[in-house]
């Protein structure tokens, strides 16, 4: 039960915290800066998928440790761990692989990453902590 309730509480808080920063930047940096290999309009099957299965990473790498030691802290730090890695697998093989991959997007992504994941993992562990007190 606590791990479907982290998994809900987590997604929707990744869902709510990306959308704003997407919404932000999507004009001001990756249309600025990718606008040539961008698609015109959003796929929301490839997006999907990529939130549950980025979800559960978080869960299984930052709020399962988190659990065990009883510490927000854990879920912030594993968090940030795990989303600067993921992040920086993506973009810096983009990087080497994407001719004119911008390096404002590597770094820009791989810190949005590292706290999107943090803030979700740390949220997620506090509400699910929060909720199941209760239950």
């Amino acid at each position: 039960m606590p791990y479907a309730v982290a998994y809900v509480t987590t997604l929707v808080t990744f869902l709510a915290v990306d959308a704003v920063w997407l919404m932000t930047m999507s004009q001001r940096l990756y249309r600025r800066y990718l606008g040539d290999i961008l698609v015109e309009s959003f796929n929301p099957p490839p997006a999907a998928l990529f939130y549950l299965i980025y979800i559960a990473g978080i869960i299984i790498f930052a709020t399962a440790p988190a659990f065990s030691t009883g510490k927000w802290t854990t879920a912030a730090l594993n968090g940030a761990l795990y989303g600067f890695f993921a992040y920086a697998t993506y973009d810096l093989t983009n990087q080497a692989t994407i001719r004119g991959w911008p390096t404002i997007i590597t770094v820009a992504d791989i810190c949005w990453g590292s706290l999107l994941s943090a803030v979700a993992a740390t949220v997620g562990f506090l509400l699910t902590r929060y909720f199941l007190r209760g239950a």
